[in-house]
C-alpha cells in the first residue's frame, strides 16, 4: 500500500512539478503528515525531492530527474479501457485504479505527448446517460463487476415486469454494458444468454464456484444483436397514421429510434397537402396514444379502431375542456 502511495507522490511531482504538501494530500487521499513522511522516505531511496519554503513553495524534483518507475499493475492496466469514463469508472470501483494509471501513464510519456493528451482532456468530454435522466441507484453493481472479473458464479434475485415479478436466478456472469445511463449484466442460464438491468437486482451473492467463459462469446457482437431483437420485440402492434410531411420528420427527434426509422421507411408520397401515410409500430394501445399525442394536429390515427376511438375520446375531453363558450 505504502509502495504504491510513493510511487503517486513521486510521478506527481514529475508531471506536474512543484506541489504543495496540502495538494499531494488532497490527491493521495492522506494526511498532510503522511506526506512529509513520505517525502522523507523518497529523499533517504536517493530521489533528488527538495522543499521551497514560504507561500509559494513546494515540493519538486531536482531538474532533469525523471523516474521511469512507471509500470502498470493487471487492474491499472484494465482499467485504461475507461479512461474518459470517470463516472462509470467510480461506479464500478474502479476511480483510484483509472487515476493511478493515467497517472503513471502520463509519467512515461513524453513531455510533447504528455502535454498534448493534457490538452484532449480539457476539450473532449464524454457524459454517458442520456438527456433528462436522473441517477439510477445500482447498489449491486460492484458484486455484479466482481463476479464478471472474477469468473465466478452469481446467484442474483431479480425484479422483472412479468409475473411473477421476483426470480432467483444462478448465472454465468459474461459482461457489463453501460447503455445511454442505464447499466446491464450480460449473463447465461441453462438455456440461454440475456442481459439484466442491474438496477432492478435486489439482492446479489458472488459464490464460491468458478465458472468457463464460452471461448466463442463476443459481448460487443451479443450486444448488437440482442439489443436489435429487443427493440422489435418490444414493438407487439402497428398503427396506421396519417400525418404531415413535417410531422415525419419530427419523428426523429420525438420517438425512440425503432419507431422513427419504420415510420420513415413506411411512408407514402405526400399528397398535395403535405400529408402522407406510414405505418408506425407500438408496444400497445396505451403506448401509442401517448406517444403519438407528441405529433398534436399534425397526426391522424387511421387503425387500430381501438387506438383511434382513444384519440377521439382526448380530442373530445379536451374540446370540453378548452373551448368553453
Amino acid at each position: 500500500m505504502r509502495a504504491g502511495r510513493l510511487v503517486s507522490l513521486l510521478l506527481l511531482l514529475q508531471t506536474r512539478g512543484r506541489m504543495t504538501a496540502d495538494q499531494l494530500a488532497a490527491e493521495l487521499e492522506v494526511s498532510v503528515r503522511t506526506v512529509y513522511r513520505d517525502v522523507e522516505a523518497l529523499g533517504a531511496a536517493g530521489v533528488p525531492i527538495y522543499a521551497d519554503r514560504g507561500p509559494t513553495g513546494g515540493y519538486q524534483l531536482l531538474d532533469g530527474y525523471r523516474t521511469r518507475l512507471t509500470g502498470l499493475t493487471g487492474d491499472e492496466a484494465g482499467s485504461l479501457f475507461l479512461a474518459g469514463m470517470p463516472g462509470p469508472a467510480a461506479e464500478l470501483g474502479l476511480g483510484s485504479v483509472l487515476a493511478a494509471a493515467e497517472l503513471k501513464l502520463r509519467a512515461a510519456l513524453p513531455d510533447e505527448l504528455a502535454g498534448r493528451a493534457g490538452r484532449l482532456r480539457e476539450r473532449f468530454h464524454l457524459d454517458a446517460p442520456g438527456w433528462f435522466r436522473g441517477d439510477e441507484p445500482t447498489p449491486h453493481l460492484a458484486t455484479v463487476a466482481d463476479a464478471v472479473w472474477s469468473d465466478r458464479r452469481l446467484s442474483v434475485r431479480y425484479r422483472r415486469w412479468k409475473a411473477p415479478r421476483e426470480v432467483s436466478r444462478s448465472l454465468v456472469p459474461l459482461g457489463v454494458v453501460l447503455k445511454a445511463g442505464r447499466w446491464y449484466l450480460v449473463a447465461a442460464t441453462d438455456d440461454r444468454v440475456t442481459a439484466y438491468r442491474v438496477a432492478n437486482i435486489l439482492e446479489a451473492v458472488v459464490l464460491d464456484e468458478p465458472v468457463r467463459r464460452p471461448a466463442d462469446f463476443d459481448l460487443t457482437t451479443f450486444w448488437a444483436e440482442w439489443t436489435e431483437r429487443f427493440e422489435r420485440s418490444v414493438y407487439t402492434g402497428s398503427a396506421t397514421v396519417r400525418m404531415t410531411a413535417d410531422a415525419l420528420r419530427r419523428m426523429a427527434f420525438l420517438f425512440p429510434p425503432e419507431m422513427s426509422r419504420v415510420a420513415v421507411a413506411c411512408a407514402g408520397e405526400p399528397d398535395a397537402d403535405g400529408w402522407l401515410e406510414t405505418t408506425v409500430p407500438i408496444e400497445s394501445i396505451r403506448h401509442g396514444h401517448v406517444e403519438l399525442l407528441k405529433l398534436g394536429a399534425d397526426a391522424e390515427v387511421l387503425g387500430p379502431p381501438e387506438l383511434r376511438d382513444q384519440f377521439a375520446a382526448t380530442a373530445s375531453g379536451l374540446a370540453a375542456r378548452y373551448l368553453v363558450d
